[in-house]
């Protein structure tokens, strides 16, 4: 331990030091300059904020509101550590109801940084320009009168090379970036967000009156669409927002976005109550996506304890556990909320339709009389064909060959296989053979693409158009040439050989969830198998759709070639099989 000239040890560090240390808790990237200045511009009443930034963050980020402004004391005062106006007495922390409260954004920035702040106030005659480097307030002087704060900052962590050096490249960045100005306009609909990258616009969202609008204008319409609007109540809390119905989770987790009273934090009492409240909804591999506003009373959440205000604690977790996984849990059962524009109908509320088809026995390959039954059913007959005894003697059917023997509510295929019964999901083994066809023409790089005949435009935002054109060389090495088609659309002109029907809009808006997930997927071959398990997907024979005993015969022999997969390449199952023994023992004719 270092002792100092008089003999202690213990010494109070200088304020530089200690300011830097405070900055290193709250700003630990550009991203997070920007969080913190949208912070206090939503604070200052702003019905306009625009971000702009160049270079991922790192030469400039300047944020400009039409707020109330800042008089020239209240602007010096601002850059001291702790100041805020936000905040009167300890009592205040239990009550918190503004984004910004800890008074140290401004200095925590200004001492990694060099900062320009033009302000100004209503009854201002003049405006105020101060700069400050280094922690130190410099220049004072005079601006227009213009009402609102604009604030710049530059040389980020110029003299923290530590700091610097972890940094990722600026388009990543650029993402990080992203994501918060996608946050803060998700939990304020009525402000009117606008970022530019390099001089570039990437995202512009008109205020508009609802939430719903809002996530319209985040996400591709395909989450509302298939969403389910929440609205629960209850003295202390309300919870709104969007789920996706189970039927259409993905492996993906994009979104999960939690508001908490407007601040967008994580929160393992209510992820986890989301999770109980999906229960045996939720198909095998797959995660819930929601966007979830949830108010509770000031007083029943503590917003004070992570120093970026990630993370919050209720007072009674219990309750707030209780309510998310009964309103999603309700929900997804066909309870509570009338459905919205853009809900989705859930299976359980429509009867079934029961049909099960079976190939000519003309067609078989044994001399066979049939006689056909009906029984009666909810809306529809079932059709069975049921086969007496041939008059020659019964032929085992070669190892290994496949007998169609019909389809099963238009969705799953019965054969036999050699001496066993198989029955198999149509789309998730065909979605299978394509999956394998396309992983070894990747592997062997001897994928070929074809032009698609008529490529229909896809609106997209500047963020995801960003996003496309970022990762446009790889999406080539996969066969999928994405043409931009204006600011804002975008266009499929290409896929790889060998796929059936493609909706170019469908399939681009998966490939969107995929590319959102390539930054937290470092690895190659991860990247790529998900993009062409997505291609996979939308180009497989769909449920539905009838199939004729030749086309069934194929499929299965096609889906057999390729080892008998038994899930598709995003985990769902693709076949059921019983042995001869297995029918023997269940029918009780061991033994015999």
């Amino acid at each position: 331990m270092l002792k100092t000239d008089d003999g202690t040890k213990i010494r109070l560090l200088p304020e530089d030091v200690i300011g830097r240390i405070a900055a290193g808790e709250v700003i630990e990237r550009p991203a997070a300059v920007v969080k913190e200045l949208l912070d206090n511009s939503i604070d200052a009443g702003s019905r306009s904020i625009s971000i702009e930034v160049k270079d991922g963050g790192l030469s400039l980020i300047r944020v400009t509101d039409d707020g109330e402004g800042m008089s020239r004391p209240d602007a010096i005062c601002a850059f001291q550590r702790h100041a805020t106006s936000k905040l009167r007495s300890d009592a205040d922390l239990w009550s918190i109801r503004t984004m910004g409260f800890r008074g140290e954004a401004l200095p925590s920035i200004a001492a990694v940084a060099h900062v320009r702040l033009l302000t100004a106030t209503r009854s201002d005659e003049v405006g105020t320009k101060l700069e400050v480097a280094g922690g130190l307030v410099g220049n004072i002087t005079d601006a227009p009168p213009v009402v609102g704060t604009r604030i710049e900052v530059t040389a980020l962590f110029e003299h923290q090379p530590a700091r610097k050096k972890f940094l990722k490249s600026a388009p990543t960045e650029c993402t990080h970036i992203i994501r918060v100005v996608q946050q803060a306009a998700l939990a304020w609909p009525a402000i009117h967000f606008r970022f530019t990258q390099n001089a570039q616009e990437l995202l512009n969202y008109p205020s508009v009156r609802s939430e719903r609008e809002r996530i319209a204008q985040v996400y591709p319409r395909a989450f509302l669409d298939h969403g389910l609007s929440l609205n629960r109540e209850q003295p202390g809390a309300r919870l709104t927002g969007y789920i996706i119905d189970a039927i259409h989770a993905k492996p993906s987790r994009i979104p999960q976005e939690l508001f908490v009273n407007r601040r967008p934090v994580r929160n393992l009492t209510v992820s986890h109550a989301v999770g109980e409240g999906y229960g045996s909804f939720l198909p095998r591999g797959s995660h819930p996506r929601f966007v979830l506003f949830l108010d509770v009373d000031p007083e029943r959440v503590d917003v004070n304890v992570h120093p970026t205000k990630r993370e919050v604690r209720f007072s009674d977790n219990e309750f707030v556990h209780q309510l998310v996984r009964r309103a999603v849990r309700q929900r997804l059962s066909g309870e509570g909320s009338a459905p919205e524009p853009g809900d989705s109908v859930k299976v359980d509320q429509v009867t079934p339709s029961v049909a099960v088809s079976w190939p000519d026995p003309s067609r078989m390959a044994t001399s066979l009389s049939t006689e056909a039954v009906s029984f009666p059913g909810p809306g529809s007959e079932m059709q069975l064909a049921f086969v007496s005894e041939a008059a020659e003697s019964y032929v085992r059917v070669p190892a290994g060959e496949v007998v169609a023997l019909g389809q099963i509510n238009r969705t799953f295929l019965v054969a036999q296989v050699g001496g066993d019964l198989v029955v198999v999901d149509q789309h998730t083994a065909h979605e299978r053979v394509l999956f394998e066809r396309l992983y070894r023409a990747w592997t062997a790089r001897s994928l070929q693409t074809q032009p698609l005949l008529l490529p229909d435009p896809l609106d997209v935002s500047p963020g995801h158009s960003a996003l496309i054109q970022r990762y446009q060389e790889d999406l080539e090495k996969l066969g999928l040439e994405i043409e931009p088609f204006g600011a804002t659309t975008v266009l499929l002109r290409s896929a790889p050989v060998g796929l059936g029907p493609v909706d170019p809009k469908v399939f681009l808006e998966d490939l969107l969830e995929d590319l959102q997930q390539w930054e937290r997927v470092p690895a190659l071959e991860a990247r790529v198998r998900s993009v062409l398990a997505s291609l996979a997907c939308h180009s497989a024979v769909r449920a539905g759709r009838s199939m004729k005993p030749d086309e069934i015969k194929v499929l299965v022999a096609e889906w057999r070639s390729e080892g008998e997969i038994t899930t598709c390449p995003h985990g769902r199952r693709t076949s059921f099989r019983l042995s001869t023994d297995d029918l023997e023992k269940m029918f009780g004719r061991v033994g015999w």
